[in-house]
């Protein structure tokens, strides 16, 4: 039976870029790491949350190209306690906000930022009464 969400896993071109974006720029965790069968680096792992992570792995090399409504992960989504707070703490780091805090189509609020590898990150702060925020 299914539990929860254990990971995400991104392929990463520079990984020194990738840890300092998710872990210093945006406060996470670097947890732990995993070593191939050569004992060379291979998978970091960032916390997102209790047992809840970001896998990185090392060796990107070839972006796939951008087309409009593309099949695959579309994005990935922090929950925050505030959008605005969040959106000054990036720009104050030197990153520029691909949507700036608005209020979502599904009554919540959120902005939007891509990672060093242009992969599209939401945060969201649902409201009090969000479907986000029910147990089902």
């Amino acid at each position: 039976m299914i539990t929860g969400l254990a990971h995400i896993a991104l392929t990463v071109e520079n990984m020194d870029k990738s840890l300092s974006f998710y872990c210093d720029t945006l406060g996470l965790t670097h947890a732990f790491q995993v070593s191939d069968d050569n004992g060379e680096p291979w998978i970091e792992y960032v916390q997102a949350g209790p047992q809840q992570f970001i896998e990185l792995f090392y060796g990107g090399k070839n972006k796939g190209p951008s087309v409009d409504q593309k099949i695959g992960v579309h994005h990935l989504c922090f929950r925050v306690d505030n959008v605005h707070r969040i959106a000054e703490h990036l720009a104050s780091q030197g990153i520029q906000l691909d949507v700036e805090p608005k209020r979502g189509k599904g009554g919540n609020d959120q902005c939007w930022v891509s990672d060093p590898d242009g992969n599209r990150i939401e945060f969201l702060k649902p409201d009090d009464d969000s479907p986000h925020l029910q147990l089902y």
